[in-house]
């Protein structure tokens, strides 16, 4: 009994650090340049690299973002970013300091 319990808690360990680590590599950040806000529509443009963890290559292409994230934001602006699918839309959900 002893060895299926150490067993299940190995592979309960192995597949947390697993988790972990992809989350960590999903959570990377991409470059990027602000082309063009739309604060009402709380909608983005920007010129990116490849963004990794959603499996696009370098592009323009208009994000959503609150308006929290929205107030971080200028036109012209080189910012590193994390973007991710919210309810089916692409949205910036982090951004480095």
């Amino acid at each position: 009994m002893k060895k299926i319990i150490l067993s299940a808690l190995a592979a309960a360990t192995l597949v947390i650090g697993t988790s972990t680590a992809l989350f960590a590599q999903d959570a990377a950040f991409t470059k990027g340049s602000v082309k063009a806000l739309d604060a009402e529509a709380g909608k983005v443009t920007i010129v990116h690299e490849e963004l990794v963890n959603l499996g696009m290559p370098a592009m323009t292409m208009v994000f959503r973002a609150d308006k929290d994230m929205m107030a971080k934001l200028s036109e012209g602006q080189d910012i590193e970013f994390v973007a991710d699918r919210v309810e089916g839309k692409l949205t910036v959900v982090e951004l480095k300091d």
